[in-house]
């Protein structure tokens, strides 16, 4: 009976703490967005930032500072996990964006903490 209550408790545990999909009203702005992927990400509720950060690339596009700093803060996530890999290549991709003709337009604080990343990356690897 007791071995019973335990699994049930841990599966609820379990569930109760697993991220489903973020409802994220249409009237949102980008900002609100990042602020609240923040929020998650300080909450280690990564799931939920990851989905916040998408939105904002994915609604707002043109809202290239907005863009950027999505992208940055998800290969962040990827790296806080240990996922180096798939941390690398976010970094590399918005890296990728400073290579192109109109760089100047871009926030250049995040091409300085790609950069910072990445050797943090080849650090906690070796």
């Amino acid at each position: 009976m007791m071995r019973s209550f335990i699994s049930i408790f841990l599966l609820f545990l379990f569930f109760s703490c697993a991220s489903g999909p973020v409802d994220v009203p249409q009237e949102v702005t980008a900002d609100k967005l990042i602020q609240l992927g923040q929020e998650a990400s300080d909450k280690n509720k990564y799931d939920q930032a990851l989905q916040y950060y998408q939105a904002v690339i994915d609604r707002f596009p043109t809202q290239i500072d907005s863009v950027c700093g999505a992208e940055y803060e998800i290969a962040f996530i990827y790296y806080k996990q240990k996922k180096y890999d798939i941390a690398r290549q976010k970094l590399n991709a918005l890296l990728a964006r400073y290579d192109e003709p109109d760089e100047e337009l871009l926030p250049g604080e995040y091409k300085i903490l790609a950069h910072i990343a990445l050797e943090k990356i080849v650090a906690d690897k070796e």
